[in-house]
């Protein structure tokens, strides 16, 4: 194993001074040198790879346990189609549908086991979520400082009451500081995220051995990327936003250096739910900080497209946006998640008045708003709490919401990057208000549980709106791996050729292939004719992908597409 204390001691170094690096270098290494290296596939991301973003007990069953239920599911239904699994925090927790984490170490035994885990990673490029801006209020950790356990003196921030925290970015509408009572008289904790969710502290060198030594525990039981939750808020400096602070950058620095060492194999991916161009900041230089940033931006433009239908702002955004700062940095690409739909991604993109149109459309279908604190005490929309599929739904047509869930994930599947399609829009389900009402919150509309016995009996009914929403999602995912011009790192160009049509263009690594993809945004028919100049080649015959035809070339290229209709044109160049 090949480790550079070099590199390690400089980001020591920024973060807590040399006399601190020095101290704690030595143990770092130490823990380096006794990672194990599991036995999983290490290939890297291409064409053929997507992922399903779902909880470890999104199925059940009376006969074993989730994560074996899970396993049962993908091998019934989604076999050579899906390659990765995002499963959501599986390990005990107290609340928040696990991002509340009671142990990191351990899997929830009511979903599993470890050996449940690896079996997982053995077949999938597996994702785990490394929640490390915080834990639950019932975890060990924060038990023993509360109880002045000295292990775990200054493991979280305090602040007195009456600090002026007016600086601070608020991702909620909640109190910032928490009392908790001890032997030694009350303690105002930094809870980000809720009174639940208490804020580790990362000034506390022992914090960051800590949370590494999770990381390499993670990567050890099989992880290939490792998804950092809410990392934007990590590092805190009273008087500041609290938010992007250089040290956080240098924090993912150090993370990224410790896995090129002892795990190049794996990829970090970065959650920060903010305006563009602070998530993009996250990729560093291309090299040093996140592998992969979720495309926080594009779950809000593809709703304004399709309202609008009108594709002007999307392909501007994507124009530039994908212009990344290297060809070993990419975008993890969705339209769902278990989280609402974020507005603040859209902010500089869309204007104020689109963006309430898109607010406006979601709540007549069904959605639910949820706010964030300004620091004037004012409250701004955050987020929008729907699912994918009755966010798109055309109130007068099954089949026309089923047009438009599709367009939208072929877009979706196009793009440069990687594609995680989340459980319910796999399913194509619809809002579940009784869970809002059950539980709470908001974002329950979009977390709904299953037994397995009842979505297998939907799958196998072919006219179903589930059967037909996974079929059709299932061969758009075929399609793109067909072609190697989708491998996630190659080129992209958009195409500019009329409003009602997105259109880019993607070219194989090794430059002998590229696919043409068009997507109608629109209701109407559309008609292109487009001049193939751009190719710079002659060209006879090509394939479309979704069918599987062969369509003659002309120049220029006569293409026909119905309402939310598209095609993907491959060439050989």
């Amino acid at each position: 194993m090949d480790i550079n204390p070099t590199s390690l001691f400089e980001h020591l170094e920024f973060l807590y001074g040399s006399e601190v690096a020095e101290k704690m270098l030595p143990e770092l290494i130490a823990r380096l040198r006794r990672f194990h290296v599991p036995n999983i596939s290490t290939r890297s991301l291409d064409h053929r790879d997507a992922v399903l973003i779902t909880y470890g007990d999104q199925f059940r069953s009376t006969t074993e346990k989730p994560l074996k239920t899970l396993q049962t599911f993908c091998h019934r239904f989604l076999d050579e189609t899906i390659t990765g699994l995002h499963i959501l925090p599986f390990f005990p927790y107290s609340s928040d549908d696990g991002f509340s984490v009671i142990d990191f170490y351990q899997v929830n035994p009511e979903l599993g086991t470890w050996e449940d885990i690896q079996n997982l990673a053995a077949e999938y490029i597996l994702m785990v979520d490394l929640v490390l801006n915080h834990t639950s209020v019932q975890n060990a950790w924060f038990q023993g400082f509360l109880h002045s356990d000295p292990a775990f003196q200054d493991f979280y921030i305090t602040a007195p009451p009456g600090t002026d925290l007016s600086a601070v970015v608020r991702p909620r509408a909640l109190p910032l500081l928490t009392p908790f009572e001890t032997p030694q008289g009350t303690l105002w904790v930094w809870t980000t995220f809720s009174a639940d969710q208490v804020d580790l502290n990362y000034k506390n060198p022992r914090v960051l051995l800590q949370i590494i030594d999770v990381l390499l525990t993670y990567l050890e039981q099989g992880a290939r990327i490792i998804r950092f939750d809410a990392v934007a808020y990590v590092w805190k400096e009273i008087g500041t936003s609290c938010i992007h602070l250089p040290q956080t950058h240098r924090l993912v620095q150090l993370f990224r250096t410790i896995v090129d060492q002892i795990a190049p194999w794996a990829l970090l991916i970065t959650e920060t739910n903010v305006p563009h161009t602070e998530n993009v900041s996250y990729f560093g230089d291309g090299y040093n900080e996140a592998h992969l940033v979720y495309n926080f931006a594009l779950p809000p433009l593809m709703l304004h497209t399709i309202y609008s239908g009108n594709a002007t702002a999307l392909s501007q955004w994507a124009a530039s946006a994908f212009q990344l700062p290297s060809s070993q940095v990419s975008y993890f690409n969705f339209l769902a998640s278990h989280d609402g739909i974020g507005i603040n991604p859209a902010r500089g993109i869309l204007s104020s008045e689109e963006i309430e149109r898109i607010i406006a459309t979601v709540k007549d279908r069904g959605g639910l708003v949820s706010y964030k604190s300004n620091p004037d005490g004012s409250l701004s929309p955050y987020e929008l709490n729907i699912t994918f599929y009755d966010a798109l739904a055309d109130p007068t047509s099954e089949e026309i919401s089923f047009q438009r869930f599709l367009l939208a994930h072929a877009i979706l599947i196009a793009l440069r990057g990687v594609p995680g399609i989340y459980i319910h829009s796999l399913l194509g389900s619809s809002n579940w208000l009784e869970g809002v009402h059950a539980l709470g919150y908001n974002r329950a509309i979009n977390r709904q549980k299953f037994l397995f016995s009842e979505i297998e009996a939907d799958l196998h009914r072919p006219d179903s709106r589930r059967a037909r929403v996974l079929n059709g999602l299932l061969d758009l995912i075929r399609a793109r791996q067909i072609s190697p011009a989708f491998d996630p790192y190659s080129e992209q160009t958009i195409l500019n050729l009329s409003p009602a049509v997105f259109c880019l263009l993607r070219r194989s690594p090794d430059g002998r292939s590229a696919v043409i993809c068009l997507h109608n945004v629109t209701n109407a028919p559309q008609h292109l004719h487009i001049p193939l100049t751009f190719l710079s080649t002659t060209l006879s015959r090509g394939v479309e992908l979704l069918t599987r035809q062969e369509i003659p070339i002309t120049d220029p290229l006569t293409i026909h597409l119905p309402p939310y209709g598209a095609k993907w044109l491959e060439i050989t160049l």
